[in-house]
């Protein structure tokens, strides 16, 4: 399987004067997304707090975390972003992707919109 990247801003969600773009990586077996600190720190973000996280390999680290505002593909989510190494790659982690109804086709690997966010169990709203 190949790999999906998308350009993600990350916004200070208390100033959206400060923000930082780039390449992520499209993980979705990543429930967060993955920023390298010097960039959450180059926009003002500061931890809020830790979070445990498994890996791949079934090890656990205890991570900082803040929330940010996350825009991709038009669209924007307030999310929590996990504070990576200096020199990890962004990653764009699954809830990111279905709060805005958007997810990775399967044969293609290209980003697709959906006709609507999932809003499944909730009562007739309308």
């Amino acid at each position: 399987m190949g790999a999906t990247h998308v350009t993600v801003r990350i916004t200070n969600p208390a100033d959206s004067d400060r923000y930082w773009e780039g390449l992520f990586l499209v993980d979705t077996g990543a429930t967060d997304s993955l920023v390298p600190r010097p960039h959450l720190e180059a926009i003002g973000l500061e931890p809020e707090g830790k979070r445990v996280y498994e890996l791949a390999d079934g090890s656990e680290i205890a991570v900082d975390v803040a929330v940010a505002k996350i825009e991709f593909m038009g669209e924007f989510v307030g999310g929590t972003v996990i504070f990576g190494d200096a020199d990890a790659e962004p990653l764009l982690g699954v809830t990111a992707l279905e709060s805005v109804g958007i997810e990775v086709d399967p044969v293609s690997q290209q980003l697709k919109r959906l006709p609507a966010v999932r809003l499944k169990g909730m009562a007739d709203l309308r």
